[in-house]
Formats: C-alpha cells, sequence, structure tokens
C-alpha cells in the first residue's frame, strides 16, 4: 500500500466510472463491476471479484438506502484499492435497506488484509453519499467524464 491517504479521488480512475449502464439486476451490476476492473488490470480475475462481491452480498445488501448501493469485497493478491463508480440507465432491486431501487452504485475492492483502510473508505462514501444534493448532481450527469469530474471534486 502506498503512503498516500485513502481518498475517494485516488482510487478512482476515470476508465472506471461509467454512466448511464443498462443493467437489469443486482447481478448484472455486480459483473460489470468485476468486468471493468479486470479489463483495467487483466491480472485480475473477473470471475473471482464477482464472486467475492456475491458473496459479501449473501452477507447483507450493500444497498444503503435513498437509490445507493456500496457493494465492496476483499481480495486476495491486490495491492491497492479500486474504485468502480456508476449511473444506472433504470433503477434496480438491490435490496437496499429501504427497499427503494438503485441508480448509483460505487464498488470497492481492498486487498485482502486492508481492514482500516476498507472502513475508512466506506465512511468517506457513506457521508458523501449522505448528502442528497451532491447525489442529484452525479444522478444528473450525462457522460462518465463529467460523473468522474464531479465525484472527484473537492467541494460538491
Amino acid at each position: 500500500m502506498s503512503d498516500n491517504p485513502l481518498t475517494i479521488d485516488n482510487i478512482l480512475a476515470p476508465e472506471l466510472t461509467l454512466c448511464r449502464v443498462p443493467a437489469s439486476s443486482k447481478k448484472k451490476v455486480l459483473e460489470t463491476v468485476a468486468e471493468h476492473i479486470h479489463h483495467q488490470d487483466e491480472i485480475l480475475s473477473d470471475t473471482q471479484i464477482f464472486s467475492n462481491l456475491v458473496s459479501r452480498e449473501r452477507l447483507g445488501s450493500t444497498g444503503i438506502g435513498q437509490g445507493i448501493a456500496i457493494p465492496h469485497c476483499r481480495l486476495e493478491g491486490l495491492d491497492r484499492v479500486i474504485g468502480v463508480l456508476m449511473t444506472l440507465e433504470e433503477p434496480i432491486d438491490f435490496d437496499a435497506i429501504d427497499n427503494q431501487p438503485v441508480d448509483l452504485v460505487f464498488a470497492l475492492i481492498v486487498p485482502k488484509e486492508a481492514t482500516s483502510e476498507h472502513l475508512e473508505l466506506l465512511s468517506q462514501l457513506a457521508e458523501k453519499f449522505n448528502d442528497h444534493t451532491f447525489c442529484e448532481r452525479l444522478r444528473q450527469c450525462e457522460d462518465s467524464a463529467s460523473l468522474y469530474q464531479r465525484m472527484t471534486a473537492i467541494s460538491p
């Protein structure tokens, strides 16, 4: 792990920021996350990432409410934290705690041994996504570049 503090803007790459993704189910969202990570780094197994995300979802939905989900998992052999941000074309059922469909997804893949960093990032994400105005600005993005810009801007 690097000496840089882990923040959303240094784990999210423009290539892993996806706007208006078509997805019909939670499974399809998790597959899309795994495929895009594998496409960026072919050493990482999309099958393993997908499997780990599904295993984590079985423990309890990562749908945190208000149309937002933060699927996350640990991955053996990973040497950095990877974030994937997606807005969905249509909201989908994600078994969220408020039973509302999800259209805003931030997936977090962390090294197997990264415990405190993992929790700190989840906390940062929850704080950002708790701001309704910020979330609406993300949802209004028409393309991946503006979505990335808004997610990583210092102030919402």
